[in-house]
């Protein structure tokens, strides 16, 4: 069993690599896995880098999937695949809309899936995916589901057999989530993902303050390589203004054991080892599932309190059994 580090040394740890990959070194950023300004390689030319359909209008500014119109659907997806197994991607993003409190949506998700160019009823992409996404969540359709608030940003791992159920705001099948004022802000927004060694982590800096804040933070995640990332918006009955202002991939320079390098990790299938299935999540009422396979740690204290409750079996059998002794003589 894999011993889970303690959280002070995996700040650390996220504090070295978050520090290679935010200076602007060159040496990290990977370009043809990145979308920025002036957006030069985005078209449908046999060469470009970034593909897009539907509603998506790349400016010089800003690639806007969704206009503040009902009833779009847009995306943006790189064309190259990417065979990187430890990285972060930064994405600025801006959602603003003429619509008052809880009259906007639908939202827009980012996307690392073996298919790309496939629209559907999932924010534009379709249903039953293979890869992970990220929703961000701007309407609320679960009327019932008044323990978290809107906007809702949620991770999703699936390999093609699980459905997201829109109805109940993919509550049913989320790995996690957290809530985020992020409409109509008038300072830019980021959503930054990291995938290493197995974990997934979910930040936000919605405040303009350069301070990163975790939204989402689980093990026992596996992906494989190979995969497109993508992005893409959809609106409905209710609107907004979905922009996309840069997406940016870093490789985040971690060790793999010698097993690891001889994988082939364009065969994993996307999973995530949880102790319940992800569909138990519904009865949670947190919305904050995060439970991981069985640590070291944990594995320890399961055998703590088990040996403690033979202990505290044993000394109360051992009183039970002098007494009835104590008795018995009294008796004879």
């Amino acid at each position: 069993v894999k011993l889970q580090q303690p959280r002070f040394f995996l700040l650390l740890f996220f504090s070295s690599v978050y520090s290679d990959i935010t200076d602007g070194n060159a040496e990290h950023l990977k370009r043809e896995h990145s979308l920025i300004k002036p957006y030069q390689g985005v078209g449908t030319s046999p060469s470009s880098q970034w593909d897009f359909w539907g509603s998506t209008l790349v400016t010089s500014q800003y690639v806007r999937l969704t206009p503040d119109e009902r009833s779009k659907q847009g995306s943006i997806w790189n064309t190259v695949p990417c065979y990187l197994k430890d990285w972060e991607m930064h994405v600025q993003f801006k959602i603003h809309g003429s619509g008052k409190k809880n009259l906007h949506g639908d939202g827009f998700a980012i996307w690392y899936t073996k298919e790309r160019l496939h629209p559907g009823p999932v924010f534009g992409n379709h249903d039953h995916f293979v890869g992970l996404a990220i929703f961000v969540d701007t309407f609320r359709n679960d009327l019932q589901g008044m323990d978290r608030s809107f906007p809702y940003i949620s991770a999703m791992v699936n390999n093609g057999s699980l459905p997201y159920d829109h109805g109940k705001d993919g509550r049913s099948t989320e790995l996690g989530g957290c809530s985020v004022e992020i409409r109509n802000r008038d300072h830019d927004t980021y959503l930054a993902i990291r995938y290493s060694k197995g974990r997934l982590t979910i930040m936000v800096d919605v405040d303009d303050r350069n301070d990163w804040k975790e939204c989402i933070d689980i093990g026992g995640v596996r992906l494989p390589t190979g995969y497109y990332f993508g992005a893409s918006a959809a609106t409905g009955d209710l609107s907004d203004n979905h922009d996309i202002i840069s997406m940016k991939m870093y490789q985040l320079m971690v060790e793999h054991t010698p097993e690891e390098d001889n994988q082939d990790w364009t065969k994993i299938e996307p999973s995530v080892s949880l102790l319940k299935s992800p569909k138990d999540n519904i009865d949670d009422p947190t919305g904050n599932f995060r439970s991981t396979p069985l640590t070291g740690w944990k594995v320890f204290l399961l055998l703590l309190c088990a040996l403690l409750g033979i202990v505290v079996c044993a000394v109360v059998g051992a009183v039970v059994f002098q007494k009835r002794q104590e008795r018995n003589k009294r008796f004879y």
